[in-house]
């Protein structure tokens, strides 16, 4: 059975290497220029990199829907640069995943597969997905919703370490991003993580750098730019998270339930 997941950021990977594992196909597609920030996790490197393994799973890019299938073929997890998702009416997939999490549907109907699961806020199963993934960290993380949605944005990151909004790292200008630190890295408060034409981007806490943008990234004031783990396990940087894993496990259900015979 094919999946075919819109987007391929650290969540939407975490669903990806979970359904690998059980034996589906995957196929992925992200931006050409992804934002992601959990780079060592998400396999929309291999839209920049050619190709990356997350855990023990590979993927490489593919340059079109026939390329994608000879990649499946051969036991590669693919990731199209395409954004739209034109690859789904040459891939006609069975399921469609929506983990972009950009808290609001941008453009996935109930039209789209079979099956159709939305991650997070801005879907409603019986709407326009058939259930929907609930993304909010707490006691109902990885829940699956077969009517109704999940719960509302609140804009405030999820506990980590004991810090919430802390842990996030936000461009300081408009203009291109330049890394000074690398994943992995054990940084202090006050350090400068990276610098936005020049103008610095301070470490919010102390902690290992989880996340940052790739060099050269044209960013905007404010935008989510890197992550800091203050439990100080570099481990986390290359591993993915509970929270990706309880989201796909939420996927997982619905898939089996949606497509179990009557």
């Amino acid at each position: 059975m094919m999946v075919l997941i819109r987007g391929a950021g650290d969540l939407a990977s975490g669903i990806a290497l979970r359904l690998w594992q059980c034996g589906f196909q995957v196929v992925m597609t992200d931006l050409p220029h992804p934002t992601a920030i959990r780079r060592t996790v998400a396999f929309s490197e291999a839209l920049l990199l050619g190709e990356v393994t997350v855990e023990t799973v590979t993927a490489q890019k593919a340059e079109s829907a026939t390329h994608a299938k000879a990649l499946l073929s051969a036991g590669i997890l693919p990731v199209l640069a395409d954004p739209e998702t034109t690859c789904r009416k040459a891939l006609t997939p069975s399921v469609v995943v929506d983990a972009i999490l950009a808290k609001k549907n941008l453009g996935t109907t109930t039209q789209d597969a079979p099956v159709v699961i939305g991650v997070g806020p801005g879907f409603t199963a019986g709407v326009d997905c058939h259930a929907v993934v609930e993304s909010m960290r707490g006691h109902t993380l990885g829940r699956v919703y077969y009517r109704g949605s999940a719960l509302p944005n609140t804009g405030i990151p999820g506990l980590i370490g004991g810090f919430s909004g802390e842990r996030v790292l936000r461009a300081p200008a408009d203009g291109v991003f330049t890394p000074i630190c690398a994943i992995g890295d054990t940084v202090t408060e006050g350090d400068v993580m990276a610098t936005v034409d020049g103008v610095p981007m301070y470490a919010t806490l102390t902690g290992t750098l989880r996340g940052i943008l790739p060099s050269g990234t044209t960013v905007h004031k404010g935008l989510k730019s890197g992550d800091i783990d203050p439990r100080c396990e570099p481990f986390h940087c290359h591993t993915v998270s509970d929270k990706a894993l309880s989201i796909a496990g939420g996927v997982l259900e619905a898939i089996l339930v949606l497509t179990k015979p009557t």
